[in-house]
């Protein structure tokens, strides 16, 4: 618990980067995307499947060049197909490729990059940028109540073919934290909302936990106990931030279809 305590005390500094936002948030995620998804293809490569990292760097820096550049939609949609058209034609090389490496490139691309790439949407959502920090309140709020209740409370394993140590009190525990603590955000720091904060609460301390344990399935799959070893304790870049590639997506669908619908 120590080595837990003191790794997660280096993850602070990462917290200036949300304070400063703008440019700053942009470059940080873009950074974590293309350290994350090399990580997740080292995975495969435990697997004898050999995604393109290439590939990946391209389509991320194609993606946040869009973002910069390009307000009408219709580039994202471009930015889809030649994600998958340029991983595909990595395929015609028959001799030296199989379809698994194709699959894999694109799901790196997708689950990884395009993932953490709605943080920095949500910190472009006008009046709404400030619930970025229901992304990390609900991510990494619910990871610590989790692993409190289920140290001090777990029984009950919840999925012991996926994580072993992972348990139903421990689950509950951190889905109440997620909602407190979003509560607790919206009624400082946006009381106008503070009703869709708590329901936030609630989705992302049960998405967050979707994100860890899909994390767990690829680790279990490609046969590894942590993506890296950047930081200790915790692993590498996408052991830390796998619930947030969840979270992220969720809060910027909510503000979307949600609060935008009701206005």
């Amino acid at each position: 618990m120590k080595t837990r305590v003191l790794s997660g005390l280096i993850m602070l500094p990462l917290l200036i980067i949300l304070v400063l936002g703008g440019y700053v948030l942009f470059a940080g995620c873009f950074v974590i995307g293309i350290m994350g998804v090399r990580e997740f293809y080292n995975g495969f490569r435990e697997m004898d499947i050999k995604p393109n990292y290439g590939i990946a760097c391209v389509a991320a820096a194609a993606l946040y060049i869009i973002n910069l550049f390009c307000e009408k939609p219709e580039w994202y949609m471009l930015w889809f197909f030649g994600t998958v058209l340029v991983s595909l034609l990595y395929l015609f090389n028959i001799e030296h490729r199989k379809l698994e490496d194709a699959m894999a490139t694109i799901t790196g691309i997708f689950y990884v990059v395009f993932f953490s790439f709605h943080v920095t949407l949500v910190d472009q959502a006008g009046p709404y940028s400030n619930m970025v920090w229901l992304i990390v309140i609900t991510a990494f709020g619910t990871d610590i109540m989790a692993y409190f209740s289920g140290y001090l409370l777990g029984k009950h394993k919840l999925c012991p073919k996926i994580s072993p140590k992972k348990t139903i009190e421990g689950s509950i525990g951190g889905i109440l934290g997620s909602v407190i603590l979003s509560g607790l955000f919206g009624y400082f720091f946006m009381p106008e909302i503070l009703m869709h904060c708590i329901i936030i609460g609630v989705l992302g301390g049960i998405v967050s936990q979707f994100g860890d344990l899909t994390a767990s399935i690829f680790k279990r799959k490609m046969g590894i106990k942590d993506y890296g070893h950047l930081i200790p304790g915790h692993g590498g870049i996408l052991d830390r931030f796998d619930s947030v590639l969840f979270t992220g997506p969720m809060v910027y669908y909510y503000i979307c279809l949600v609060i935008g619908y009701m206005q």
